[in-house]
């Protein structure tokens, strides 16, 4: 897809832990979009395992190569978010048909509450397909070896954080 050099995107979530999955749908976004803000939720129902100051400082190495990538926190609603940062498009992740269920109910929510943001779903490449933070960090929890999957600071981490 041809970039549009003049649009901002969105791109929230929990990223607990990021994943390559996430990191590859980063950089497809970096080459669609003149700026992306990856926006991290520091105030997720979710019961993050890892703090929102940590997640920072992992997506913020994990994307330092990509000039056009800027990683913030934000609380709230994401459209409030997005029209702080003049965002024309939220980019969403999408792996499966379950997936697809929840992120378009969000779309169209999100469409109601700022009819002029459009979201765009990106889906990662076949090798980080089936990625998910559950998924590591379950994989994680029983010892196995995550590196194949995050970045090695996120890796270190999770050892770290299990083994306590």
């Amino acid at each position: 897809m041809k970039a549009s050099k003049t649009c901002t995107a969105i791109y929230p979530g929990s990223f607990d832990p990021v994943t390559f999955g996430h990191i590859d749908i980063i950089k497809t976004a970096s080459k669609m979009f003149a700026k992306i803000f990856v926006a991290i939720a520091s105030n997720t129902n979710k019961e993050p395992l890892f703090e929102a100051q940590v997640r920072l400082k992992f997506l913020q190495s994990a994307v330092r190569s990509l000039p056009n990538v800027e990683v913030e926190l934000f609380g709230g609603l994401i459209v409030d978010y997005a029209r702080k940062k003049s965002a024309q498009a939220m980019i969403r992740g999408i792996r499966a048909v379950s997936d697809f269920d929840y992120e378009f109910q969000m779309a169209l929510a999100n469409r109601k509450l700022e009819p002029e943001i459009n979201t765009v779903f990106i889906m990662p490449s076949e090798e980080h397909f089936y990625l998910s933070s559950k998924l590591i960090k379950e994989i994680a929890q029983f010892g196995g070896d995550v590196s194949r999957f995050v970045p090695p600071n996120v890796a270190r981490g999770l050892r770290e954080i299990i083994t306590k």
